[in-house]
């Protein structure tokens, strides 16, 4: 059996560039829906979809980026 160790400064510096890259996403997130608020309220309804739907691609993106976890037990067979 194998053990994987990593260090606690390389982990601490990957859970940090995580939670930067989520408030990045968050803040994306904010303000395409801001602009899409805008944009229906002159009545562009197109382009009000347009920051829509580039909000929701971001909170996809967003829910994507997270730590991943590996499939590490083998099914018996």
């Amino acid at each position: 059996m194998t053990a994987i160790f990593t260090s606690s400064t390389r982990t601490s510096s990957l859970a940090a560039r995580s939670v930067d890259q989520r408030e990045h996403f968050l803040i994306s997130i904010r303000a395409d829906e801001d602009r899409a608020r805008l944009a229906a309220e002159h009545g562009d309804l197109s382009q009000s979809a347009r920051f829509i739907i580039a909000a929701l691609d971001t909170e996809r993106r967003m829910a994507a980026s997270g730590p991943q976890v590996l499939q590490l037990i083998k099914p018996r067979g």
